[in-house]
């Protein structure tokens, strides 16, 4: 019997002196922080971010001041029609206004009368006073590209935020895959012991021969429990490696010999964590990313209304030119008053007659609106419910926890009760 013992001990006795010696440990302020830093799509939100600070870039140049120069020249049957040079510095402004000043060189034989003959300078403004006058495409451009650029940071945190809560599921059943092995091999070696004192018993005769085959039994069956332990072990740390990276976007494996921290019940993560139901509420209405998200994009809407309106109003442009004699602007331009001596002016009107484009549009703009608002309401209560949901569980968790450590206590005083009646002889 002895032999058949030592046999089966030697056949089905586990391989794992990798777990042993064990010096390298993980917890979950560091899994946080590679996740943070490494993780690819992290690494993709920031190049969002980046490409929404192109796109404020792109629009601002609908603000650049613009430097031109248009020269033509016509010759026909050996006269010279015209010659014409014109250079010219155009300055947009934030408020549609536009700042024009250039000069003039035309010079030829078959000149337009409107045109004025030789060297000429001029310094003017194009204003609109209706359509585009409070509000234009440019400026909006501008606008949502700023708030698209918010959006990316908004958006970053809540994809981060999911990745962060996968990345600490996944490493949680990794703790736990170890705690359920760390439990198990404390049994395998509680059976370890009492098999020898079995088989002590057996060659003292105390005991009968099967009682060592029970033993046995029960420790294969600890043993066989050890194994599979390790494999979810091994099993939970291949699912946290999908979420550790290095730098340099390189993935890092997790080895068999890293653990937990001991102590990780009472990581800084679980301490501060809020557990009020009212306030965790009212800081997920007031900082949940989704939510912030449907704030901006009502914003952006807002800006496409706007904008969108100004079509109902007709266009009005006026523009105004001072003018002067050759290349000296100043000079001349204080010879009188404006709409004197040596200007010119234009105004130009537009306005379809049934606005059907310009109100099929604001229409949808507003319809736009309404249905974002829609949406936004229902996301409030699905993350409100949400929040109620989880609340529940932890608080479910939180009851379970305290009946288990009562029941726990329970048994401790019962087994020093038998441990005492053992010494005494009495069980």
């Amino acid at each position: 019997m002895k032999k058949i013992a030592s046999l089966l001990l030697l056949l089905v006795a586990p391989i794992l002196t990798q777990a042993q010696d064990v010096l390298k440990t993980l917890n979950a302020e560091q899994v946080l922080e590679l996740v943070r830093r490494y993780h690819p799509i992290v690494q993709q939100t920031n190049l969002n971010i980046e490409k929404n600070k192109a796109e404020i870039t792109i629009s601002k140049g609908a603000f650049d001041p613009i430097l031109s120069n248009y020269s033509t020249k016509k010759t026909f049957d050996g006269q010279n029609y015209y010659t014409y040079n014109s250079p010219e510095l155009l300055i947009p402004t934030w408020y549609g206004i536009e700042v024009a000043a250039g000069l003039e060189n035309l010079n030829g034989n078959r000149l337009d009368p409107r045109e004025s003959k030789g060297n000429t300078s001029y310094f003017g403004v194009n204003i609109p006073l209706a359509k585009n006058l409070v509000f234009d495409k440019r400026r909006a451009d501008l606008q949502k590209a700023k708030i698209f650029n918010t959006m990316a940071l908004v958006e970053q945190k809540a994809i981060v935020n999911d990745i962060l809560y996968d990345a600490m599921a996944a490493y949680w059943e990794w703790v736990k895959a170890y705690q359920t092995y760390v439990v198990i091999s404390n049994n395998v070696t509680v059976n370890e012991k009492r098999f020898e004192l079995v088989k002590k018993s057996f060659i003292n005769g105390e005991r009968p021969a099967i009682d060592t085959t029970e033993a046995i039994t029960q420790l294969l069956s600890f043993q066989f429990l050890k194994n599979e332990g390790w494999f979810e072990f091994q099993k939970s740390g291949i699912n946290l490696n999908a979420f550790l990276w290095q730098q340099g976007t390189i993935p890092y494996t997790l080895q068999n010999d890293v653990i937990p921290l001991a102590g990780w019940e009472n990581e800084t993560q679980i301490q501060k964590f809020n557990l009020e139901l009212d306030e965790l509420q009212n800081l997920a209405k007031a900082n949940h990313p989704d939510l912030k998200l449907y704030n901006y994009k009502l914003e952006t809407l807002e800006i496409d209304r706007k904008l969108k309106y100004q079509s109902l109003l007709p266009k009005l442009d006026f523009r105004y030119n001072q003018l002067g004699k050759g290349y000296n602007l100043l000079n001349t331009a204080v010879e009188g008053p404006l709409f004197e001596n040596n200007y010119q002016y234009g105004i130009k009107f537009e306005m379809p007659l049934r606005l059907s484009d310009a109100r099929g549009n604001y229409k949808k703009s507003q319809l736009k609106i309404k249905e974002t608002l829609l949406d936004q309401n229902q996301k409030v209560l699905k993350i409100s419910l949400k929040i109620q949901n989880y609340y529940n569980e932890f608080t479910n968790l939180k009851a379970q926890i305290s009946l288990q450590s009562k029941n726990y206590n329970n048994y401790q005083q019962l087994v020093k009760a038998e441990e005492t009646k053992f010494f005494n002889g009495e069980s």
